[in-house]
């Protein structure tokens, strides 16, 4: 078994890396020299261990407005997706009375639309939070039953997330 900072670096590693190092430039940090024989090390690379050598000196970066935006996209595609499935399971009760209001022989009024409300009121109430002018995507994931922020069954903040973590530096 290796130990993971003996992986291969990959271009998309270097890439995250290099553009760490210009944002740095950028900021003042290192010198154009610095950056130059900085960036030389990053593309001669081969594991991820080279790679943090190169920045491990250097402070984190904040998240750029970008990758924050697309985060929320991600997360909210993510909590929609899920939202739906549960709406859709909630229609059970509905779809159940409707086939022994039609077994009955259909007459009268179709009662079985009150049980429409119930899936309605969730719908609206989790679309508001996720769309609504204050989202409120924590809520909607601890009302779907998925946890505290950071705690899904895909690993949370140190799993699929990773890469919004370390604010631009490799780890």
């Amino acid at each position: 078994m290796s130990d993971a900072s003996n992986l291969r670096a990959s271009d998309e590693d270097r890439e995250r890396c290099a553009q760490s190092l210009r944002e740095h430039f950028a900021a003042g940090r290192i010198g154009e020299d610095e950056l130059a024989d900085r960036l030389d090390a990053v593309y001669e690379a081969r594991t991820t261990a080279e790679l943090q050598a190169v920045v491990r000196d250097l402070p984190a970066l904040p998240v750029s407005a970008a990758a924050r935006r697309a985060e929320l996209a991600e997360r909210r595609a993510e909590l929609r997706r899920h939202l739906v499935q549960q709406a859709g399971g909630s229609l059970t009760p509905f779809v159940i009375c409707a086939v022994v209001w039609a077994a009955s022989g259909a007459t009268g009024p179709f009662w079985p639309a009150f049980l429409l409300i119930f899936p309605a009121l969730f719908l609206f109430r989790n679309a508001w939070r996720l769309y609504g002018p204050a989202p409120d995507l924590d809520r909607v994931q601890l009302e779907l039953g998925r946890g505290p922020r950071g705690s899904s069954r895909r690993g949370g903040r140190h799993g699929r997330h990773r890469h919004h973590t370390h604010r631009g530096q490799m780890r």
